[in-house]
């Protein structure tokens, strides 16, 4: 028998005026805002997790931390110089392999771990995320090539961020059918799961680990473009390490990446803006419902 297709709220603003964010006038230091920390990368990919950690900070985090392979973490301290670099080391083939006791420390004391970015998907990008997630017990946005590590036991809750293609892969189904049905999809894996799925798309629908499901339209095509996904799982971070539940910060970091996305392609175009610059408007949108 065919799955009941599920009732699908909108993600809107009056939604997001119904789970507000936790409020700046509570906030005394950068402390009470909570530290991110962003651990992804290799050799070849290591902007990915500059790119999570900027647009950690600016959804609001108050302390960032970046760990990607150790080749790179001179100039990551230069292009991110508001975050704690940690230098990892890796295989033959660039990918991390170094789960070091600092990092697992780093890892138990970061009240959001973002976990994947610019990671690729091989054998070795899951053993490292399977150990991370193991032995560290913070709450983790799960990206990339670390989606594969998603069924390690742990206690702390989980929110995964996977393109169709991604999804594709954990299910074991076909990339038209994960399209085609991806309500049902998503709510059955993050109900068997107990995580929070954000299956990303031009429709991006977000599964409760209760079986609710919201669903958001961006409306802004240039979104699909390199480092988007990570910009993306920065935002939903940086809003968790502030307190929000999962659902709550998957919701409202779907919905600030698809409108900060729009503002930048209504001064560019539609086509052509760079990830990068995603993150800038994030603070303006914020401002709205401060």
């Amino acid at each position: 028998m065919a799955a009941m297709h599920p009732h699908i709220t909108p993600i809107t603003p009056r939604l997001l005026r119904g789970m507000p964010l936790p409020p700046c006038s509570d906030v005394e230091g950068k402390d009470d805002r909570g530290r991110v920390l962003v651990v992804g990368g290799s050799d070849e990919i290591a902007g990915a997790v500059a790119l999570s950690g900027i647009a950690a900070l600016r959804a609001g985090a108050g302390k960032l931390q970046l760990a990607t392979a150790k080749s790179a973490s001179p100039a990551m301290m230069v292009a991110v110089p508001e975050a704690r670099v940690f230098g990892l080391d890796v295989d033959d083939e660039g990918h991390l392999a170094d789960v070091s006791p600092r990092l697992i420390d780093a890892a138990n004391r970061t009240d959001a771990l973002v976990l994947g970015p610019g990671m690729e998907s091989s054998n070795a990008s899951t053993r490292f995320a399977t150990t991370l997630l193991r032995d560290g017990d913070a709450p983790c946005v799960l990206d990339a090539g670390a989606l594969a590590a998603y069924d390690t036991p742990r206690k702390a809750p989980l929110i995964l961020t996977p393109h169709a293609g991604e999804m594709a892969e954990l299910v074991s189904r076909p990339r038209e059918e994960v399209t085609a049905n991806a309500a049902v999809i998503a709510r059955e894996f993050a109900s068997s799961t107990q995580s929070v799925m954000v299956l990303k798309g031009p429709a991006t629908h977000v599964a409760g680990r209760d079986g609710r499901i919201w669903r958001h339209y961006s409306e802004c095509p240039g979104l699909a473009t390199s480092g988007s996904g990570d910009v993306l799982a920065g935002v939903i971070g940086a809003l968790l390490a502030r307190g929000c539940t999962p659902e709550q910060a998957a919701i409202w970091g779907v919905w600030l990446h698809a409108r900060a996305g729009r503002r930048v392609a209504s001064k560019i175009g539609q086509l052509g803006f760079l990830a990068r610059e995603v993150s800038h408007e994030i603070p303006r949108l914020l401002m709205r419902f401060g």
